[in-house]
């Protein structure tokens, strides 16, 4: 259903639209895994599927591929394969997955009650 901005109920107030960025954007980051994929991917650089194995403790092989399809299809990691043998696959944030750890680090100090530098 397509409505229209002014008709819905917070009109004026957030910048909802039909479909609404903030559904899309838990869409695209939604999960137990794809933030955990996008922290680890932060904090370590670029990582091997096995990397991401290890960092994803307790994930299936079919979930952490899902996600990471999922993730490459939304322009938030890419996905680089080797020809060589072994295979080597490789898995990197974009700029667009860099953006989101600003937003993600803010909402840890949200979920956990802490201050966040530069408020008062």
């Amino acid at each position: 259903m397509n409505r229209n901005i002014e008709t819905t109920p917070c009109a004026g107030v957030c910048p909802c639209a039909s479909p609404c960025p903030i559904a899309e954007a838990l869409r695209t980051v939604g999960g137990k895994w794809k933030l955990r994929i996008i922290c680890a991917l932060y904090v370590d650089g670029t990582l091997r599927y096995s990397d991401l194995v290890r960092k994803t403790a307790g994930v299936t092989g079919a979930m952490l591929s899902s996600s990471l399809k999922e993730l490459e299809a939304d322009g938030i990691i890419v996905r680089r394969q080797y020809e060589e043998i072994p295979p080597r696959v490789e898995y990197t944030l974009t700029g667009r997955g860099r953006e989101l750890w600003p937003v993600l680090h803010r909402l840890v100090h949200w979920a956990t009650g802490e201050r966040f530098d530069g408020e008062e």
